[in-house]
Formats: structure tokens, C-alpha cells, sequence
């Protein structure tokens, strides 16, 4: 009785099976409604490409760092690796700027700045209100006594003091003669939009005198990634919140922009590792053994790239420095391979650049003119440079390019700056004490390395709440925009704005690629969400309409991601080169997914499962129809005249 009872709702059970399993594939591809994500709202970052070709150098003198006993130092290789980590856009153009910035917030409420980062310094420090003598600079100056959070560092037997202050005090100095001191202080820092993790109290420098390039450049101040107890990487790793590891990637010469994780990654497998001693030297330096332009070795004695620091990485350095020897060798060879070309002035006749006309304004077409680099490590491994990364532009004269490697002067050390890894991933793998190279778009790293967007930071530790009025609020996640100017707890599907610009469109179509990718660097976004949807002319002057879709296969924005772009469109907190001319967002909108949001890109499996429902249904219905008539046969006892099937018997 069962068994007819279970054959005979067999058609039924197994449709329903497979309607399960249709709605999982539905749901899964995000046909069905998910419900909404939380609210979060943050400081609108703000960027721009004014100033100048200065120069970052290292620090003339390895700092001073509160010590740290011995065992606890060596204890923090053996960490356990953590998931979280801080991903974080990088702002500029290097050779605009002369470096990269990235955003940190600082203070309860927060305080947004612009900071450069620079694996050569091992504070971070901006200007305090209570500065003396500080530039102007992008954003209002550090306010302490506007912070919740925010308490000084008091004097101890590790630090230096400041005796009528009682608070501990910090000095750097800068071989471009320029120089920054002030009070230590601890507040909560805050790492962005894009970011998994947490806010956490971080020690920094509370500026209260700089000079030289640190006191007329645009960028607030030093986000320091070096080595050292101050440094914000050290920091992050003692609280055990990110792994011994972070990486940096800069744009091209087309385009700006880059990216950095705080905290590790995946390797990819293309990626070239070269050891880094940190004993050598309090700097990151590689183990650089020759170069070879053209495919042909430099002749030079083997130990021209290891006096002194050794070969050191520098992220604040502009260009690219070789000891004496090494810098004749190499600017003999490159010019023996340019062969179209002709010698012509610098652009600043303060400089002796060594530059070079007719190549053209296509940079893809560089490597035709200009000959490959590449960078030979000690255990064989190679980085190949494209012309990109040895040259810049000259800007004054249209298709020429000067060298950006120079001669350090007489010091043997080896200084590699920002343009040698140009569209480069470069990993600092200090845990295992080694550096990795990959050359990829860094405009699209997130792409490429097919990682999903960063959920938004989860909330801040217990015991670091706020007692004031935004006290419900971590300093990562408070409003930019009142409440009411927020677009609701509602799926947005896209968000798209109109931007007029002072350009006439013939001459702005060629640089359509060029203009989304510093709209996805300004609103925080991977460039293949932005889409250019239509344009029209007025006069000289153009109308273009974009829309930022969701990033990767997602059907929605999370709610915090579209809040933020929208702060920043209504806000007025978004800046484009001057190349594009004067421009104006005329206004944005958004708008819900659609009803039947990826069908298409279902619709095969969804076919072949309601397929499967019926041939399935159709072969248990059959089934169950001949058991049926199975059962209306007479059933005859064994020994009964009729007989209609015989019993099988053993073979003999």
C-alpha cells in the first residue's frame, strides 16, 4: 500500500523537486527580490590635479620608533592570516602631482584628508589646527577638539617629549630639504566605502610646523607604509586585523588613478617575487641584480645595484634614480636603440631632461619608437618595463617624451620611484620578506583580479562607541548629506547624472575612455560601471548623460554605494582635469532595477530545467498508468491453468 501510494504521487514530488530547484537558480541569479541592504554614509572623498613635478625623496635619517621588545617584533610573523583588509582607491596622476593620494578619515565625527602614500616615511601625520606654519592645502586642517575620540599620546620613556605639552612629539626630515613636525595623537581612522575593514585606533602626527615641497604641495600629508611602530601598516598588523602585507598599483600614462589594499591578497600566478631583507635597510628594497635594454645586459660590475640602501622601492619618488655608473650605461643603451627620433629640449630649463621627438601621441604605439626594459633579480626572475615606465610626457611639445630615470647624484644607492611600476601590482609581502611584481591595468585591478566588491566596513569594535550626538554612528559610516537628502531604502538599479562640458564633442569623442575612467576614479568605482549613455551639442559645448550600473553580475547598488555617489554629484565634490575644460553637472537621477533584471542570461537554464520538470513528469505519469494496468490483471495463483510469464531458472 505504500509503495502504490509513493508511486503513484511520484509525478507530483518530483515536479515539486524541480520547481525547488528552478526558484534556487532564480533566486541564486537574482531574478527573485532580496531584501534591501543597510544605510551607510560616508565622508565624500575629493581630489584634484593641480601642482607641481616636485619630488618626494626618503627620509634623510632612518626615524626613531617607540621600541618594541624583540620576541613581540618576530612574534608577528607567525600571525594567523586575517580575511579583513582596507582596499582603498589611489587619486592623481603621478607625474601631475609628483605622487598618489588616497583618502583617510580621522575623528569622531570624521575628518576627511588627502594623503600621499609613501612607503618611505613611518608616520602619518596631517595638519593640525593648532599648526604654525602649514600650507593650504586641500582640506581643512585635523581639529582635535572637534573629535569624540581623539586623545593625545602622553609622554614616556619610548618617545620623545614635548615637556611643556607632556605629549610625545615626532620630526621628519627630507633630503629635498623639506620637512614636517608635530604632537602624536590616537583617533579612530577610518578607511572608506570600499573597505571591509573596520575603523581602529591608529596613532598619527598632529602637524604643527612643515616646510619646503611639504608645506606648498596640494595633498594634505603622509600616509606612511613603511617600516616602523608608527607606520599604519605595523599598527593595523599588532591589532591582528590584517595580515603582514599590502599592496599598491598606479595608473598609466593615459590614465590616473590606481589602487591599494591594506592587508594581503591572493597572489596571482604571473606574479615576480624578489627577496627583501629588512635588516638591509629600514626601506623596502629588492634584490636587483642587472638590466637589460633592448634584450641586452648593461655592462656593469654585479654590486653597481646593491651599495648603500641596496635598490629601494619608494612610492613617494616621482622618478627613478641610478648610481652613476649605472644611469651612463643605461641612457647609452636606450638612445643607441631610438632610431626615428630626434633629441630636443626639456620642458623646464631648470632641468637637463633628455627627451626625444617624434614618437606620437598614441601611448600603445610607444613600444615601436622606444626600446623594452627589463629588471633582472638575483634568483633569475625578471620585471619587463614598457616605454611607460621609463618615460614621461613632454608638455610642451605634442608625441615627444622625456627620460624619467635620472642620475642619484653620487650616492651608490639605487631609488625606484613611482614610474617604474606604472600599471604594475606591486605586493609588499613583508611576512615572508619579499616583493612581487605584476604587470596589469591598474585602473581595473579589482577586475582583474576578480574580486567583488568590498562589503561595507563592518562596525566599529565595542568600547570605541560615542557618548555625543552621533554617538549611533561610526566615524566610517556618518552622513555627509542629511538624512532626508538620502534616496531611501530602495533597490536602485543605476545611477545617472548629466554633465555639460566647455568641449565641443569631435574633439571630446577621442577621449570618451580617457574621461569615464577619471569619473570612475572621482565617484570610486570600477570603470566598467561606468557607461556613456547619450550626448548632444550646443554650441561648442557638449551634453553627455552617464549612468553607473552595479558593479560586476550584481542587479542592484548596495544602498551605501549609491548614497555616496549621490553626495558627491550633489555636493559638488567631484573635479576632472582641465584638459576636459570648464564643466557643470547639470543633474542625476536613479533608478529601480528592471522587472526581469538578467532573464536573458537565465533563460537557458531555466528552459532546460522546465524541461526537465516535464520529461520527468511525463516518464513517472507513464509509469504509474502501466503499474495501473498492471494492477487491473487478474492475478492468478500459482498452478492455475493460465500462466503468463514463467519463472527464471538457473542455468545448469
Amino acid at each position: 500500500m505504500a509503495r502504490a501510494l509513493l508511486t503513484h504521487n511520484l509525478p507530483i514530488l518530483i515536479s515539486f523537486i524541480c520547481l525547488l530547484f528552478i526558484h534556487h537558480v532564480v533566486v541564486s541569479n537574482g531574478i527573485s527580490d532580496v531584501s534591501n541592504e543597510s544605510f551607510v554614509f560616508l565622508p565624500s572623498p575629493n581630489s584634484t590635479n593641480d601642482g607641481d613635478r616636485s619630488t618626494m625623496f626618503l627620509p634623510l635619517f632612518p626615524p626613531k620608533e617607540i621600541s618594541r621588545p624583540r620576541d613581540e617584533q618576530l612574534s608577528r610573523r607567525h600571525l594567523q592570516k586575517s580575511p579583513s583588509s582596507a582596499r582603498m582607491p589611489l587619486h592623481d596622476d603621478l607625474l601631475l602631482n609628483g605622487y598618489y593620494t588616497t583618502r583617510l578619515w580621522i575623528g569622531t565625527p570624521p575628518q576627511s584628508f588627502a594623503l600621499i602614500v609613501d612607503t618611505g616615511s613611518t608616520v602619518t601625520y596631517v595638519p593640525c589646527s593648532t599648526c604654525e606654519h602649514c600650507g593650504n592645502h586641500q582640506d581643512p586642517k585635523f581639529q582635535p577638539e572637534m573629535s569624540s575620540t581623539y586623545r593625545p599620546v602622553k609622554c614616556n620613556i619610548d618617545c620623545t617629549c614635548d615637556n611643556e605639552r607632556e605629549q610625545c612629539i615626532y620630526e621628519r626630515q627630507y633630503a629635498e630639504m623639506s620637512s614636517s613636525s608635530g604632537v602624536l595623537g590616537e583617533d579612530i581612522v577610518s578607511f572608506g566605502n570600499q573597505s571591509e575593514l573596520a575603523p581602529q585606533r591608529a596613532v598619527f602626527g598632529c602637524e604643527n610646523l612643515e616646510t619646503g615641497d611639504l608645506y606648498s604641495q596640494h595633498a594634505d600629508g603622509i600616509m606612511g607604509l613603511g617600516r616602523g611602530d608608527l607606520s599604519i601598516v605595523d599598527q593595523l598588523v599588532e591589532k591582528h586585523v590584517i595580515s603582514d602585507s599590502f599592496s599598491l598599483c598606479y595608473g598609466g600614462m593615459d590614465f590616473g588613478g590606481g589602487a591599494m589594499v591594506l592587508g594581503g591578497i591572493k597572489p596571482p600566478s604571473e606574479m615576480v617575487f624578489t627577496h627583501s631583507d629588512p635588516v638591509r635597510s629600514p626601506y623596502y628594497n629588492i634584490e636587483l641584480k642587472e638590466i637589460h635594454v633592448a634584450g641586452k645586459a648593461l655592462n656593469l660590475n654585479p654590486q653597481t645595484f646593491d651599495g648603500k640602501h641596496g635598490t629601494v622601492l619608494d612610492s613617494g619618488t616621482t622618478y627613478a634614480y641610478l648610481p652613476e655608473a649605472a644611469f651612463v650605461a643605461f641612457k647609452s643603451a636606450v638612445m643607441k636603440e631610438l632610431h626615428s627620433l630626434r633629441e630636443i629640449e626639456g620642458p623646464d630649463p631648470n632641468y637637463k631632461d633628455i627627451c626625444f621627438s617624434g614618437a606620437g601621441s598614441d601611448i600603445s604605439e610607444l613600444s615601436k619608437s622606444f626600446p623594452p626594459i627589463d629588471m633582472v633579480f638575483s634568483n633569475g626572475k625578471k620585471l619587463s618595463l614598457t616605454p611607460e615606465n621609463y618615460l614621461f610626457r613632454h608638455s610642451k611639445v605634442r608625441g615627444a617624451y622625456c627620460l624619467g630615470i635620472f642620475q642619484n647624484g653620487k650616492d651608490p644607492t639605487t631609488l625606484l620611484g613611482g614610474i617604474v611600476v606604472r600599471n604594475t601590482l606591486v605586493t609588499y609581502d613583508r611576512e615572508n620578506e619579499r616583493i612581487g611584481f605584476w604587470k596589469t591595468n591598474c585602473s581595473e585591478l579589482w577586475d582583474r583580479l576578480n574580486l567583488s566588491p568590498s562589503p561595507p566596513p563592518p562596525p566599529l569594535p565595542s568600547g570605541l562607541d560615542n557618548t555625543n550626538s552621533s554617538a549611533n554612528l561610526t566615524p566610517a559610516l556618518a552622513p555627509s548629506l542629511p538624512l532626508e537628502h538620502a534616496p531611501g531604502k530602495i533597490k536602485i538599479g543605476l545611477v545617472s547624472f548629466d554633465m555639460s562640458l566647455s568641449v565641443d564633442y569631435s574633439a571630446l569623442k577621442p577621449r570618451v575612455p580617457e574621461l569615464a575612467h577619471f569619473i570612475a576614479q572621482e565617484l570610486e568605482v570600477n570603470v566598467s560601471q561606468v557607461h556613456l549613455m547619450n550626448f548632444s551639442t550646443e554650441g561648442n559645448d557638449s551634453l553627455i548623460r552617464w549612468a553607473i550600473f552595479p558593479a560586476g553580475s550584481a542587479n542592484y547598488m548596495p544602498n551605501a554605494t549609491a548614497t555616496e555617489i549621490i553626495n558627491r554629484l550633489a555636493e559638488n565634490r567631484f573635479h576632472l582635469p582641465d584638459t576636459f575644460g570648464s564643466y557643470k553637472l547639470v543633474k542625476w537621477d536613479i533608478e529601480p532595477p528592471p522587472k526581469r533584471i538578467r532573464w536573458q542570461q537565465n533563460y537557458l537554464v531555466v528552459v532546460f530545467a522546465l524541461l526537465v520538470v516535464l520529461i520527468i513528469g511525463l516518464s513517472a505519469s507513464l509509469g504509474w498508468l502501466i503499474w495501473r494496468r498492471r494492477q487491473e490483471i487478474p492475478y492468478n495463483p500459482v498452478g492455475s491453468a493460465e500462466t503468463h510469464e514463467k519463472e527464471l531458472q538457473p542455468l545448469n
